[in-house]
């Protein structure tokens, strides 16, 4: 991994990354801690990003042999900070599972995959400060899901369990053959519960993702056990709704956040009093803008912080209300529960994608992001980059 050493005027921050613009001096700091075509996979996508009770910065990602889509050989990666971002170990596969894997016929019909090919998938962290531990969910495959656990800041892991049987709870509602967890990090409720948006789709139509329903998963005893939540809504009652996230309320309620493809563009919100059912109807946040890309939400203390690529230029002229350009991705941060957006800052004006939101027990707010790409579509992505900033950085102080 190439290494480049910055020295700042009033921190050395960076170390074990490729250190960018925007240091101490302009209220944010940013590495790139994955690169494009180095380490032997062409490049990294759908980041996800925790911070360990301890403080442990743990960012993993999607490493993708191939340039193309979401199917093919890919493996979930992690690199860790133990001093806020300072310097980052190297990276290493965290997940992996024994056996002959059976690849998902939905993507084979498609032509998506080539045969031997296994996609390991949508890794999601939920810090258990209470525990002292972090869970970890991952699908295979798009067709099998698993859960781990790590109780030492990410050094080792429990053995994987398939937990596959609580998606099939869905079958009665749903004849899914595609399933995905998140992605980015889940929820632990201040009463324990742990709480994972999903989505599933019958892999009829594009990339065998669509179209789509979203509920959530959620464990009471700390992972052991998993439940199916309510179906919170499907296609065609919102355009192929997908990738979701969860944050708790200052009433105990959650709140979920949902990337669709309705020509609203806004992103889609239901609230829910624990997580698992009773959601509202879904009503879309117009101060959120949304290009089609997965986004990030989360709780600092007594506000919420939200990241997407706040972006309304369509990729093409002639589809105007299709995709947006994956570009100018900003957080936003909101004092009573969601209900108003009004602090934003950009983290990275240009072309930037997925994101994923951590705060740490210090009180910094950490943004992995998928930045720069050759294409306006985001599929070859050239860094995954972790931005360092406060609130009072958001708020413009």
């Amino acid at each position: 991994m190439l290494r480049i050493f910055l020295l700042l005027s009033t921190a050395l921050w960076g170390c074990g990354g490729i250190p960018q613009d925007g240091g101490v001096a302009a209220g944010i700091e940013k590495v790139n801690i994955f690169e494009a075509e180095v380490g032997g996979y062409a490049h990294y996508r759908v980041p996800a990003i925790a911070v360990s009770p301890q403080g442990t910065v743990m960012a993993l990602a999607e490493a993708r042999k191939n340039a193309g889509g979401d199917w093919g050989t890919q493996d979930i990666l992690m690199r860790r900070s133990r001093d806020g971002g300072k310097t980052w170990d190297e990276p290493r596969k965290i997940a992996h599972i024994d056996g002959e894997i059976e690849q998902n016929p939905a993507a084979l019909a498609q032509n998506l995959a080539q045969p031997g090919e296994v996609t390991y998938n949508n890794v999601v962290p939920i810090v258990d400060r209470d525990l002292g531990a972090v869970h970890f969910l991952f699908c295979v495959e798009y067709a099998r899901a698993y859960y781990m656990r790590s109780e030492d800041d990410g050094e080792t892991f429990s053995t994987p369990v398939d937990i596959t049987a609580v998606f099939e709870e869905f079958r009665s509602d749903y004849d899914w053959k595609v399933i995905a967890t998140g992605p980015g990090h889940g929820l632990r409720h201040s009463n324990g519960r742990l709480i994972v948006p999903v989505w599933l789709s019958d892999g009829t139509a594009g990339h065998a993702h669509r179209p789509s329903i979203v509920s959530t998963i959620y464990s009471d005893d700390a992972g052991a056990t998993w439940r199916r939540g309510e179906v919170v809504v499907r296609h065609p009652e919102l355009k192929n709704p997908s990738e979701t996230l969860a944050v708790e309320l200052s009433d105990g309620s959650v709140m979920l956040n949902i990337r669709h493809e309705s020509p609203e563009h806004r992103r889609a919100v239901s609230i829910g009093p624990d997580g698992a059912a009773g959601w509202s109807e879904i009503r879309f946040d117009e101060a959120l803008v949304e290009p089609i890309c997965m986004g990030s939400l989360i709780r600092a203390g007594n506000v919420l912080l939200f990241a997407n690529p706040d972006s309304t230029e369509p990729r093409s002229a002639e589809n105007p209300l299709g995709s947006w350009k994956r570009q100018n991705v900003t957080v936003r941060l909101s004092e009573d529960d969601g209900k108003t957006w009004p602090h934003k800052r950009t983290i990275e004006p240009g072309v930037s994608g997925y994101s994923d939101l951590a705060v740490g027990p210090d009180g910094a707010a950490y943004c992995i992001y998928e930045n720069g790409t050759p294409t306006d579509r985001g599929t070859h992505v050239k860094y995954l980059t972790v931005a360092r900033f406060s609130l009072d950085w958001v708020r413009g102080r």
